[in-house]
């Protein structure tokens, strides 16, 4: 018996909703094994969609009670019900708006999926994203369905939310009011005993914004930070983008059992508790930027998520690109950027380009899915991030606000696609990003290799791309690659500081004249763009580019790649440390303008699972013996040659020893 395979998604069948809802309506009932959910929806048809057309609203694990029509209840064969929606026919539809009417009973306590409305720990609590919805109640659960939404909830806990603005409350119930369009995976209701660590927050037009963190008796202690970091967020995104909050009041509710790490359903974000709480004797520095991160990322979906959402799920990374994005860029501000960029670009090699290697290869907006969880990939975030890193270096700073100005004005409200986002870029800076689109539509991570020429005070660097095929796409036309050189002279200083090189062809060359000596090339600097650079450097360039390199990310991989060269020559042939390396190190340990994170990072010694890979890579079979004893001889050579400087260092950087997270409250 063959099963049979269900039918993808396809991007170019996309059709608009033949309905739009001007008003929702909801009252719960709730009940741990029988809650009621009372739906009213006002339905206008879409101009969008001409002719007339069945009704069809998606729904699962629902029991249908009753419903209506203009106030009139249909029988039960005017509906056709299955286990994925209800259908009306056209012919028992008006020919204008009518107002839908619906009564279900769902089950949260047996709810084990944590899709819809559930119960965590005696909570009420719902996770909407990506199709949540449809577990609550019978609607067009499809993220370019918006409308606003008024919500009433009735229950014996003693703390009702939902989204929006509260706009009326009395014993055992309370009512919500979101006027925001927003589609149904940002719903949000929670219910439950739980306290409150309020705050308050003034937008820079001089809006007063209530502050709440919701939690368990017991844990409010420990949300300190998460209210700081949420503070800071709000006014970064005002400083940085220009954007207020939009709500009289923000909410963070903490819950033990979350499918995902957080949600930013609006007004009202939910999140795995461990992204919320925290203290100095349990959590560390990455537990609190983890927290800091999260926490940005959130609430900056308010503008590039909820304000505008994304047309269907393909233009995914569209609000989760974006978002991630905008968040490094936070992070990055709060503490050391060079140190962000390393952890992301490392994020990025170990879990994307494994990815873009595999059969589970897919561009940044794919064109087919048959299950949509499975589309939240590194690719979709952080991929889809690094993407719009390149198209803000490409159009420069003010050209990258004032697309986004653009943005945010002509699409507030909307749905919208990959081709409403560069066609602001387009009108915003006169740029042609037809070829730059092939970022968003053809996977595979290119590599890039590069060849160099000296003569006569002329350097020259010709760069070629390929991009190996993937699944469903054999040919890669080339892409837009855009290369941050720089150039240095023997004695370490900078020629050439950095420039963009704007490859478009599939071989493309650059020449730099009028210099005095033959340069050392400083190549794809920031990681400018996500490729794998193909360039053979002996180990002295990389020890120069360690010592002297103005630039910390190539600075870093300088390091990284040296180390890792030395360890991989100690385990095949056993040779002595280098002291070359060795000299680098305290080149860079000893430099007090680089940050202390930053230089603990570039001493950092390359990982087994790294060395392994690169053995392997090579035709050697790894022995996590010696990779083990001869990383160890390696650190051991660093710490006895360097014992000294290390040792003021350290006396430099310490204090009484308490823990302190200090770093996030850098200037």
């Amino acid at each position: 018996m063959t099963e049979t395979q269900p039918a993808p998604t396809l991007l170019k069948d996309y059709q608009p909703f033949p309905f739009t809802p001007t008003q929702v309506d909801l009252t719960f009932r709730l009940k741990p094994k029988a809650s009621r959910v009372l739906s009213k929806i006002r339905f206008t048809p879409n101009p969008a969609r001409s002719g007339r057309h069945d009704l069809f609203l998606n729904g699962e694990k629902l029991k249908l009670l009753w419903v209506a029509i203009d106030g009139q209840k249909l029988d039960a064969g005017a509906l056709h019900v299955t286990d994925e929606g209800l259908t009306i026919a056209a012919s028992q539809l008006p020919d204008g708006p009518f107002l839908w009417e619906a009564e279900v009973e769902i089950d949260p306590e047996g709810n084990t999926a944590l899709e819809g409305l559930y119960m965590s720990g005696g909570i009420y609590c719902t996770q909407c994203e990506a199709e949540g919805f449809r577990k609550i109640t019978y609607y067009p659960d499809r993220p370019d369905v918006m409308a606003p939404f008024r919500v009433r909830i009735e229950s014996n806990m003693p703390v009702l939310l939902s989204n929006g603005n509260p706009v009326a409350s009395g014993p055992g119930w309370a009512e919500w009011d979101d006027p925001w369009p927003k589609p149904a995976y940002l719903f949000a209701l929670v219910a439950g005993d739980l306290v409150n660590l309020p705050d308050t927050f003034t937008t820079r037009s001089g809006r007063k914004v209530d502050l709440n963190i919701w939690v368990r008796k017991g844990d409010l202690d420990r949300c300190g930070y998460a209210m700081d970091s949420l503070k800071r967020s709000m006014t970064w995104d005002e400083d940085a983008y220009g954007r207020e909050y939009d709500l009289d009041v923000f909410n963070i509710v903490a819950v033990d059992d979350f499918n995902m790490g957080a949600m930013e359903n609006k007004g009202l974000n939910i999140f795995n508790s461990k992204l919320v709480l925290a203290s100095p004797e349990t959590a560390t520095d990455l537990d609190y930027e983890r927290i800091e991160g999260v926490i940005a990322h959130e609430y900056f979906h308010n503008w590039t998520g909820n304000r505008i959402t994304c047309r269907d799920w393909f233009q995914l990374c569209l609000k989760e690109g974006l978002t991630v994005f905008r968040d490094q860029q936070f992070t990055s501000d709060m503490r050391s950027g060079p140190v962000k960029r390393i952890d992301d670009v490392l994020t990025l090699r170990a879990r994307q380009f494994r990815e873009d290697m595999g059969p589970l290869s897919h561009p940044v907006r794919p064109d087919s899915y048959i299950e949509i969880n499975n589309f939240y990939t590194a690719t979709i975030y952080e991929k889809g991030a690094e993407v719009i890193g390149m198209l803000r270096s490409l159009v420069g700073t003010d050209g990258y606000r004032r697309a986004l100005d653009l943005y945010f004005d002509r699409h507030d409200g909307h749905a919208a696609t990959i081709e409403d986002w560069l066609k602001v870029f387009e009108d915003a800076t006169g740029r042609d990003l037809t070829q730059f689109k092939r970022w968003y539509t053809d996977a595979g991570t290119p590599r890039l290799s590069v060849l160099e020429a000296w003569s006569d005070g002329t350097y020259t660097l010709t760069f070629r791309q390929e991009t190996a095929p993937t699944p469903g796409q054999d040919e890669k036309p080339p892409r837009v690659i855009p290369i941050a050189v720089g150039l240095l002279n023997p004695n370490g200083d900078e020629v050439l500081p950095t420039t963009i090189l704007e490859m478009t062809e599939k071989m493309q060359s650059f020449r730099f004249e009028g210099l005095a000596s033959r340069p050392v090339p400083s190549i794809l600097r920031g990681f400018s763009a996500p490729v794998v650079l193909d360039r053979k450097v002996d180990q002295a360039e990389r020890a120069f580019l360690l010592a002297h390199d103005t630039d910390p990310f190539n600075k870093w991989e300088a390091g990284r790649t040296l180390a890792r060269d030395v360890l991989i020559q100690m385990i095949l042939t056993g040779d002595e440390p280098s002291l070359r390396l060795v000299s680098a190190f305290e080149t860079v340990l000893l430099d007090e303008s680089l940050d202390p994170a930053f230089r603990a990072l570039c001493l950092r010694l390359p990982s087994a699972d790294d060395l392994a890979q690169s053995l392997k890579d090579g035709g050697h079979i790894p022995d996590p013996e010696r990779i083990h004893s001869e990383t160890l001889r390696l650190a051991r050579t660093i710490a006895e040659r360097l014992q000294k400087p290390l040792a003021t260092v350290f006396t430099n950087l310490s204090d009484d020893g308490r823990f302190r997270n200090t770093v996030a409250r850098r200037s």
